[in-house]
């Protein structure tokens, strides 16, 4: 089944014009964003007959995981926590978030054990709500090797949290078909897109 990302649905302004029009369109499916209208998002599934299969975090470029403020990560787990609430009430089985950034403010180790520390306080709620929280690197410097990936995911040993393979983002570190071949049942979902170097 195919699905659009929200923020790919260049038609329409309310909620029910971009479901219809994605519809129109042929997609299965509507990635949502996390924060948005319940009420709406579920008239439009209803009226659609599309399905919400995931929901893309809307917080986690401002509210970073492995932000060196703790207000700052608790705020982004408050986030994600909510993007898992939305989840559920959609009836999507996935959340996908770019948990950290590496940055000449952020170290790589203190990234990764933030990052860590804050999606282990999430797990239990993903886990009541059954809705996996996949993780997806974005260009933002942070796992970015496929056994690294693995590795990050592994240490969780849950089967609520995976990762979400994007094939055009993985370009900038590697080859796509290497990554699936070594995440494997890791991936949680996949997104599919146009990118060229």
């Amino acid at each position: 089944k195919k699905g659009i990302m929200w923020g790919n649905i260049g038609i329409g302004t309310t909620v029910m014009e971009k479901f219809q029009a994605a519809r129109a369109a042929g997609f299965d499916g509507v990635e949502v964003m996390s924060h948005m209208d319940r009420v709406e998002v579920l008239k439009a599934r209803d009226a659609t007959g599309l399905e919400i299969p995931s929901v893309c975090g809307a917080m986690h470029w401002k509210l970073p995981l492995s932000d060196p403020d703790p207000a700052i990560r608790e705020q982004g787990l408050a986030a994600l926590k909510l993007s898992v609430e939305d989840a559920a009430a959609y009836g999507a089985d996935t959340v996908l978030i770019v948990p950290g950034r590496v940055s000449e403010t952020v170290a790589y180790d203190d990234c990764w054990t933030r990052c860590v520390d804050e999606l282990k306080k999430a797990l239990p709620l993903a886990i009541e709500k059954k809705v996996k929280i996949a993780i997806e690197n974005v260009w933002n410097n942070f796992l970015i090797s496929p056994m690294e990936a693995a590795s990050f995911v592994d240490q969780f040993r849950s089967p609520y949290l995976g990762f979400y393979f994007d094939c055009g983002n993985i370009l900038t570190y590697g080859w796509p078909e290497q990554w699936i071949k070594i995440l494997n049942k890791r991936i949680a979902k996949v997104h599919i897109k146009e990118y060229s170097r």
